[in-house]
């Protein structure tokens, strides 16, 4: 029997390893499927520009008390607006909001698809939940609330099922503060 090898101190082992965690938690083909060069933790957040935002104009009056009469125009507050950010390239509809802290209020992400696809979303390497709403022909089609975090594949995938012309991905519970439901009238207008 021979004499065992230097042995590595605690320290350098676990250096090592949290050095090699992300191509432990990532699988090697992900680069590849999603188009991204380097696919580490320690690569920053995407974070893009506001280029659009969307008035829940047809919300204005529901904060009147129910069974009173609807406040004067003067009196009423305007509409919540979202402010949101736009990918643009097929990396960014792929990093979407993974390793992002969470979204503030009124803050979300718009995913544009021209022609309408069935798209699918996952919560891979996301930090916080999101609410993800499906729109089509200006309309709400469906919603996923709170979709938690997945760190570990396979995760799990939220579509509606349907041809939708775009996706909107809001901090959780957003939805539901915001009185947005299935039937919401949609207008994501550019900002110039």
């Amino acid at each position: 029997m021979s004499p065992p090898g230097p042995r590595v101190p605690a320290r350098v082992f676990w250096v090592g390893l949290l050095a090699l965690a992300p191509w432990l938690l990532v699988p090697q083909g992900w680069a590849r499927d999603f188009g991204v060069s380097s696919p580490s933790l320690s690569q920053p957040p995407q974070y893009l520009p506001i280029k659009a935002r969307w008035c829940l104009a047809a919300l204005a009056g529901a904060s009147a008390p129910s069974g009173s009469a609807a406040l004067p125009k003067a009196v009423q507050s305007p509409p919540p607006c979202l402010a949101l950010e736009v990918p643009a390239t097929e990396r960014q509809y792929a990093w979407g909001l993974q390793m992002r802290p969470p979204l503030l209020p009124l803050h979300g992400m718009w995913f544009a698809f021209q022609p309408p696809n069935p798209a699918r979303f996952w919560m891979h390497r996301t930090l916080a939940p999101l609410d993800i709403v499906f729109v089509r022909g200006g309309v709400v089609t469906s919603i996923v609330a709170a979709a938690p975090p997945c760190w570990h594949l396979p995760c799990r995938t939220y579509g509606s099922g349907d041809l939708v012309d775009g996706v909107l991905e809001i901090g959780a519970g957003e939805a539901v503060r915001l009185g947005i439901r299935v039937g919401t009238p949609v207008e994501i207008r550019p900002l110039s």
